[in-house]
């Protein structure tokens, strides 16, 4: 297959970093499937996406609920063959809702966290990782928040869960190691401009008060240099 017959499967695929990257990604030929829970959204996305001339379709479906995980990737190859490109940066209000303060968590207080950060993707992996190996070919990009490489104690539930999702991704990324398929991580740290998060922030708090959002175009570009360039594991936007 040429570059430009390539697809990047986008999932989490919101208005901030998942449609940045989407549009980046698309600059350089490639196909967009894009997953949410939304399908108006999802179709707003593909239509901005064919005014710049990407070829882009949506798939509906929950992150959290791993049964409905291969019936979205079935539908995806069977839209575009195969998915060359992996991103997974899931994201939205629920994440501040459910943050817990480090001494107050429980065991229950990780669930989500691990659900959405460890499990899914590792479910989504598992799935594609048997194809790019034979094709010596593909990739894997996360986006976490950056708490998962420094403590942030007020967040503790979730940074806890963020590490774990890392240390997976780094882990992959040794093992892949000479194999022509890359895992690289994009760490975010601040609110991505246009997201959900963001707005949710902007109703909750002073938005004086708050810092500026990060521009999800840099979020994307650093995505995409990973991706090309793939001499190192992982990077930070905001600090």
């Amino acid at each position: 297959m040429t570059e430009t017959s390539k697809t990047i499967a986008v999932f989490g695929a919101g208005p901030g970093l998942g449609r940045s990257v989407a549009r980046r990604f698309g600059r350089e030929g490639f196909r967009v499937a894009l997953v949410a829970r939304t399908m108006a959204k999802l179709d707003a996305m593909v239509a901005e996406l064919a005014v710049d001339g990407v070829e882009a379709a949506g798939f509906v479906a929950d992150l959290g609920d791993q049964q409905q995980l291969s019936g979205v990737l079935e539908a995806i190859t069977g839209r575009f063959g195969r998915i060359d490109v992996l991103e997974y940066a899931p994201a939205g209000p629920e994440w501040m809702q459910r943050q817990v303060d480090i001494r107050s968590c429980d065991p229950e207080s990780f669930e989500f966290g691990l659900n959405m950060l460890l499990r899914t993707p590792t479910v989504l992996i598992e799935s594609v990782l048997p194809g790019m190996l034979d094709r010596g070919d593909g990739a894997v990009l996360f986006g976490l928040a950056v708490v998962a490489s420094m403590p942030v104690p007020q967040l503790g539930n979730v940074a806890v869960a963020a590490a774990a999702a890392r240390a997976y991704l780094h882990n992959l990324h040794v093992s892949l190691a000479g194999t022509g398929v890359y895992a690289g991580l994009v760490q975010v740290a601040g609110m991505v401009g246009g997201s959900e998060s963001a707005e949710y922030a902007a109703q909750q708090w002073d938005p004086a008060m708050l810092p500026e959002p990060l521009d999800p175009a840099d979020l994307a570009e650093a995505a995409w240099a990973l991706y090309s360039t793939r001499d190192r594991f992982e990077t930070t936007v905001g600090l």
